[in-house]
């Protein structure tokens, strides 16, 4: 008895280990990478569907939908709309991959999109339609430079903008519902 103790416990320690490891195995294997060619359907200026899956710009922040800025001559400015007509008409120019493996909270896949060569994510930002967060910082430096989109006026960065609406808006809570319903009646689908 006292002989099956100790295996006992070494078996339920070993077995404790193996499980940690797996754990720690699948947390840092991201998946395999996902190829998505369109149609896309875009919600805003950094968020995509295609095929009932939600896709996050990577590395970029753009305007919320209802964000207003200022123009260069200090009016009122639908940046976030704006950055959402940026992001269709960018899509619509064809021919458009999104790649990616990680997802972020919301369980978005976070991609790079492009078209041939060309970066989707860095035109936005370097359109001024989007600002840099964790890359294209060099495209956000050329956009601030040239007073493009976003530069030529005033805003308030996306995530603050966010921060600050959070505490005071109502959501409506079928929000979500309605986004859904338009994208399987096909009524606004690139």
């Amino acid at each position: 008895m006292t002989r099956t103790m100790p295996i006992l416990r070494d078996l339920l320690l070993a077995t404790a280990l193996l499980g940690v490891l797996l754990l720690i195995a699948a947390r840092l294997d991201t998946g395999k990478e996902t190829d998505m060619r369109g149609p896309f359907h875009v919600i805003d200026g950094d968020t995509l569907s295609a095929g009932g899956e939600r896709l996050r710009l990577l590395g970029i922040d753009a305007p919320e939908l209802h964000q207003i800025c200022k123009d260069a001559e200090g009016r009122d400015w639908r940046c976030g709309s704006a950055a959402r007509m940026g992001l269709i008409r960018l899509v619509e120019a064809g021919d458009v991959e999104c790649r990616g493996r990680a997802r972020d909270r919301y369980h978005r896949l976070l991609v790079e999109c492009r078209r041939g060569a060309d970066s989707i994510n860095g035109r936005m930002v370097r359109e001024g339609l989007a600002v840099a967060s964790g890359g294209y910082e060099h495209e956000e430096a050329e956009a601030q430079q040239a007073r493009q989109g976003l530069w030529a006026g005033e805003f308030e960065r996306p995530r603050q903008w966010r921060d600050e609406h959070a505490r005071t808006k109502e959501a409506d809570p079928l929000e979500g519902f309605w986004d859904w319903l338009k994208e399987k009646l096909g009524r606004t689908a690139i």
